[in-house]
């Protein structure tokens, strides 16, 4: 492969993508998804006097999951595509990666690509570890040589050792995600695209992940990564792309990227959650509403520095029983994202929780740790084990500065703390 610096000084880009744009429709089947059974479903369907001229399938609406989307990476940039659920992320990699066309606009990729994009993707399962790596080499156009070169180093780096000659087939999720990094960070792509796949590995293997796309970052190749870690996109990004419903709007440096998509994702009335869609867990169990006290019982919008904080979550569960062995949190997050302190029902409550089928927990700060700015918190609940509700960046909180210490100083304007560690107590109300 070229040198890092050479193949900036005669590429004016890596990637380039003009006015990409991709198209489903929904409740529609692709080409190659349709069985015998569908091609004769779909003939009796056209059989059928009372269908709509024989062309039901032409009432099925259409999704953009791309729509007109430009922009230019240079050789050497580390780039954050940011983006909810559904905002075209995956869809955009795919398209890169050619597993996808566009149904309008076109890109240009100069260099070579190695793709991280879902579990298992360009491994053949009836080969083994060695055979994929092998082959996944082969599509990059890597010589035979090259990749016994780095052979050695991609199987010690996916922990591989005992199984790299057993079919892939018979590798867990996790093991197929460990060598699928480790092969496409090893062999030297000038373009590396890695969407959230990382998220099926555990935490030592993903820190290992991401100091590895750090080294590969400075070795002067260009990155596309695709995560709602925003700690790690801060660390490794330096631009970020933000997609909203599969257009492109928000291209800049990465900390006011980060700071407006974690701002989209505040729910625009911040009190009432019920109708809150962006959320985790079994649902049998949810959070309703949220209301903040001061310490006096007085309802207040905001927090101050030092003074106490009383959060109120509000739930509601579906059937009317008690709920067994609860654990619920609020978890303090700065505006990029970037947890700060966690308040957890299970670090100050002795004996196991048990809560009525509604009611209101109580999470008492005694004394705010948080200097003048802007701070999201995310709820969690627990019910025997089971996760029932989870919603991230719920609502934001503004807190003023306070005599935090008793000296009358208040912190430089800007300070953030990192790290605090929080005196609480929980309490529950309600009937069972």
């Amino acid at each position: 492969m070229a040198g890092s610096e050479s193949l900036n000084a005669q590429t004016p880009f890596a990637l380039k993508a003009v006015n990409l744009s991709k198209r489903y429709t929904l409740g529609a089947l692709a080409p190659t998804q349709r069985t015998l059974r569908d091609v004769i479903t779909a003939s009796a369907a056209r059989l059928n006097p009372f269908a709509r001229n024989g062309r039901q399938s032409h009432d099925a609406p259409d999704l953009w999951a791309l729509k007109d989307v430009s922009f230019t990476i240079r050789p050497g940039e580390v780039v954050a595509i940011i983006g909810r659920n559904g905002a075209g992320k995956s869809t955009l990699l795919k398209i890169l990666s050619r597993i996808t066309e566009p149904a309008s606009g076109f890109a240009e990729i100069q260099g070579r690509v190695g793709s991280l994009l879902e579990v298992g993707t360009g491994f053949h399962p009836e080969l083994s570890g060695r055979e994929n790596i092998f082959l996944n080499g082969s599509i990059l156009g890597m010589a035979r040589r090259e990749i016994e070169r780095k052979f050695d180093e991609i199987v010690a780096f996916a922990e591989l050792e005992q199984f790299v000659d057993t079919p892939v087939k018979h590798y867990s999720s996790g093991m197929y995600v460990r060598l699928a990094f480790a092969v496409a960070a090893h062999l030297e792509p000038e373009i590396l695209l890695v969407d959230e796949v990382l998220a099926v590995g555990d935490a030592a293997f993903q820190k290992k992940c991401l100091g590895k796309m750090s080294d590969v970052a400075q070795q002067g190749r260009t990155i596309l990564f695709v995560s709602h870690n925003t700690a790690a996109m801060l660390n490794l990004c330096q631009r970020g792309l933000l997609l909203e419903k599969g257009r492109l709007v928000g291209d800049d440096a990465i900390e006011p990227i980060i700071q407006r998509y974690l701002k989209s994702l505040r729910t625009a009335t911040p009190w009432d959650l019920s109708g809150f869609t962006d959320r985790r867990g079994a649902g049998n169990v949810r959070f309703t509403r949220v209301r903040f006290e001061d310490g006096a019982g007085n309802p207040v919008e905001h927090g101050i520095s030092g003074e106490p904080l009383v959060v109120l979550l509000d739930y509601q569960a579906e059937q009317h029983r008690t709920l067994p062995n609860c654990r619920a949190s609020v978890t303090f997050y700065d505006g990029l994202g970037q947890a700060l302190f966690n308040c957890s029902s299970e670090l100050v409550v002795r004996d196991p929780i048990n809560l009525p089928s509604s009611g209101t927990l109580r999470c008492v700060i005694p004394q705010l740790p948080l200097s003048q700015s802007q701070y999201l918190i995310t709820l969690f609940l627990q019910v025997n084990g089971e996760i029932e509700d989870w919603i991230e960046n719920a609502i934001e909180l503004e807190v003023e500065d306070g005599d935090f210490y008793g000296t009358g100083r208040l912190y430089p304007p800007g300070w953030r703390g990192k790290g605090v560690l929080v005196p609480h107590q929980w309490s529950v109300e309600g009937e069972a």
